[in-house]
């Protein structure tokens, strides 16, 4: 497809809305446009008919994030599911680049919906943990960098995920493990040039060159012959559930694909959870305040909602009443929105706020008591990853194809 060709690709933020792998953020209260960026990176919506036949081929209904438009983007999903209904495999590819020790609910979007589809579709999963990228990104020493990966490696494994069909690895101790793996790395490197890199991503000048050559990193393992020890020598397709902004990676990896006589992997984009103080930017590790972190207690959850969470309410009751609340900037609706998992009390929810009979702090209130379950049911599974548990994850071995 022209979008994909390399010489084509390139990051451009508009006045209004900002989104690469590095900086989200938007000057809309209501958030991010996301039918523009569907239109500016030349993907897919996902559809009704995309759902239905979901369903169709699963025999399982849409998860939430389907069915609510938090997971609103693909590329070539269909084909997957065609691939499925065929009764042929593919295999899972996310990963997370690792900048703080303990996650924060947005980082768990992905992953949520990643074990969702490793149960429903039986197939093997590769999470990669991007600690060389942050050690070049960011002021943090190598060592630093593995640390922080290896704490976030526990809090991934915690959302669930099944041992003997998951391979967990962090670059800076796996990579020079895998001769495959650095292999597809050059050949990926070969079909890239300088200045396409810098279109791409945007690099400059003043840039490390590490940060030139990770692309190809992130970009080889959406092909399965970079884990001969897993796959053996099958050529098996892949798909890569990731917030948009990661999208850049994977148009350069589906530009290649065809040079390297690989299959195009295929993706299926998510939105961002909001930071706490309004749908302008997403939730950030960086700023305590803006985030609900997978460690934080019951208490802490109650005072974050109720101090920081952006209300879309009126200034008084009296207005409230008469005008009732804007569910599009209300952060605890929108919370409401990844978390609970009823649709017709979600529905009575928006009514009652945006008629003005719910006010803000029983949203709040409602918010916190979905929230804190998740987050506490989360916390004593994560009580429960030991390193030994860990490094079940870690080991590099075969696992159910």
């Amino acid at each position: 497809m022209a979008e994909e060709q390399l010489n084509k690709m390139s990051i451009h933020n508009d006045e209004d809305d900002v989104v690469d792998p590095w900086n989200v953020s938007t000057k809309s209260e209501s958030g991010l446009d996301y039918d523009k960026l569907i239109k500016r990176f030349g993907s897919q919506k996902i559809d009704q008919e995309l759902i239905d036949k979901f369903e169709r081929v699963t025999g399982k209904k849409a998860h939430r994030f389907l069915r609510r438009g938090i997971f609103f983007s693909h590329r070539d999903l269909h084909s997957i599911l065609s691939l499925h209904e065929a009764g042929k495999k593919f295999y899972l590819y996310t990963g997370r680049g690792p900048s703080s020790e303990s996650m924060h609910i947005g980082h768990m979007i992905p992953f949520m919906f990643t074990k969702w589809l490793q149960d429903v579709f039986n197939v093997p999963l590769i999470i990669q943990l991007t600690d060389d990228e942050k050690a070049m990104w960011r002021d943090i020493k190598v060592e630093e960098a593995r640390k922080m990966a290896h704490s976030n490696a526990k809090d991934i494994i915690a959302v669930g995920f099944d041992p003997g069909n998951t391979f967990i690895f962090n670059d800076l101790d796996f990579i020079g493990q895998c001769p495959a793996f650095y292999q597809n790395m050059v050949r990926i490197q070969k079909c890239v040039t300088f200045n396409q890199v810098k279109g791409i991503f945007g690099f400059g000048d003043s840039d490390v060159i590490g940060k030139i050559t990770f692309p190809s990193i992130e970009a080889a393992p959406a092909f399965s012959t970079t884990f001969p020890f897993i796959f053996g020598d099958k050529v098996v397709p892949c798909l890569v559930p990731c917030a948009i902004d990661q999208d850049p990676y994977f148009r350069m990896s589906r530009d290649v694909a065809a040079r390297l006589k690989l299959p195009k992997p295929a993706l299926i984009h998510s939105t961002f959870l909001p930071a706490l103080q309004g749908a302008q930017h997403k939730m950030s590790a960086s700023d305590p305040n803006a985030s609900i972190f997978l460690n934080d207690t019951p208490k802490q959850i109650k005072n974050k909602i109720n101090k920081y969470a952006f209300s879309g309410g009126q200034a008084t009751v009296e207005e409230h009443r008469e005008k009732g609340g804007n569910t599009d900037v209300d952060i605890s609706f929108k919370y409401l929105t990844f978390f609970l998992e009823d649709d017709d009390e979600l529905a009575e929810i928006k009514k009652s706020y945006e008629s003005g009979e719910m006010l803000t702090g029983e949203l709040k209130k409602i918010a916190i008591e979905t929230i804190t379950p998740i987050i506490q049911e989360y916390q004593e599974r994560r009580a429960k990853v030991t390193d030994d548990v860990m490094q079940e994850f870690f080991k590099i071995r075969k696992i159910n194809v």
